[in-house]
């Protein structure tokens, strides 16, 4: 039967106002996380999860009109589901090099800077698991021979667990600004031989026992990862970490002259990649029922092997940051091991609130920025999810 004249204008009427509706609701209410017919990880919504809403929506508004200058990405894992993913334009660059202005996306590569840090010290946990190192006791010259010659004094006592956790007391500076020639880690990277360059660094501390943020400790740990696998940084997560974890994506930048990778700084990962790898820590170094890292080195690598910073505020793992949560929230009383890079990349995982959020953003080498990817945490996510 064909509707009548009459019938027919209701029901287009009502479909407009159907639609004007879903336009309203799209222009006030915060994006969630994209429903997908196959996604990488569970979804779910604000609601379900205890989440205000309003917080996330004055997030996104703060980014889009430059408060929270820069940010490119921020995702949201709350009680193991993926609440909040969302991508924003923004001027960016690859190890220095300007890219310009890009339209951040799901799969775009993204810098993580020093996230690359935590990455190769998940590298050497694998490896200890494989047995391809006796224990993080061993000494750093166990793996150079030919540079025994600096194998004397203080310098003895440097062992893998001190390049992880970069107390080898080493001078070491890389306290001014990375376009300053006079930067530890510039002089390693414009070296003939980075490797030697770390290794005759002078001792000024006992090692293990004064924290000094130091890319060169990093730099030894992945060349013990090619000594001992005979594959290099890069090869080695591909093969042992990024596959079991669905990573097909990734680059990591070598060195302007020498074919070798920046191991402190260079990898490029999606944002979505650095959220599995959160969450791989997370769940005890398990994933899809495989046991990718052990469940001790992930405990001991979340701990905080030695405190500095103001009032002791802050703590180091095995090249994880471990943040007291009162320092990003002062109704939290708990840690938050994180994974920092340059420029505003973060994994933040507490396991307390059952929250891991990862956020990107472009402000590289800017030390004065106040609203930045912590202020973000700090100002909004926790204030969502904060229980009434």
């Amino acid at each position: 039967m064909q509707p009548t004249k009459t019938a027919f204008c209701i029901l287009l009427l009502s479909v407009i106002i159907f639609l004007t509706g879903c336009n309203d609701t799209k222009k006030t209410k915060a994006s969630q996380a994209p429903l997908e017919i196959e996604t990488e990880f569970p979804i779910d919504g604000f609601a379900d999860n205890n989440i205000d809403s309003l917080f996330i929506k004055k997030m996104e508004d703060s980014i889009k009109t430059g408060i929270y200058p820069n940010i490119h990405s921020v995702l949201i894992l709350k009680n193991k589901k993926l609440v909040y993913e969302n991508y924003f334009k923004g001027k960016d660059e690859l190890w220095g090099d300007d890219l310009g202005i890009i339209d951040h996306h799901k799969n775009s590569l993204h810098d993580v800077r020093s996230i690359s840090k935590s990455i190769v010290a998940a590298c050497i946990g694998i490896a200890l698991k494989q047995g391809r190192i006796d224990s993080l006791a061993q000494s750093v010259f166990d793996f150079y021979p030919k540079h025994k010659k600096y194998d004397t004094g203080l310098r003895s006592q440097i062992t893998i667990e001190t390049l992880l956790t970069m107390t080898t007391g080493m001078e070491w500076n890389e306290n001014v600004p990375y376009t300053d020639p006079t930067n530890s880690e510039i002089l390693m990277t414009s070296s003939d031989d980075p490797i030697e360059f770390v290794l005759s660094r002078p001792i000024i501390n006992i090692p293990g026992e004064v924290w000094e943020y130091n890319g060169g400790t990093t730099q030894l740990l992945a060349s013990i990862i090619e000594r001992t696998s005979g594959l290099n940084v890069h090869e080695f997560a591909k093969k042992y970490l990024f596959s079991p974890l669905g990573i097909e994506n990734s680059e990591w930048t070598h060195f302007p002259d020498i074919n070798l990778h920046a191991a402190a700084s260079g990898l490029r990962l999606t944002s979505r990649d650095l959220m599995k790898f959160g969450m791989l820590y997370a769940n005890g170094g398990q994933w899809n029922g495989k046991q990718i890292l052990s469940k001790d080195w992930v405990h001991t690598s979340k701990q905080p092997h030695i405190w500095f910073g103001r009032n002791n505020n802050v703590g180091y793992g095995y090249q994880f940051w471990i943040f007291k949560a009162i320092t990003i929230n002062e109704n939290q009383n708990h840690l938050i091991p994180t994974a920092v890079g340059n420029g505003g990349q973060r994994i933040f995982i507490d396991e307390k609130n059952d929250l891991i959020v990862v956020i990107t953003a472009g402000n590289y080498n800017n030390w004065t920025l106040k609203k930045d990817s912590e202020a973000l945490v700090a100002d909004f996510i926790y204030p969502a999810i904060a229980q009434p």
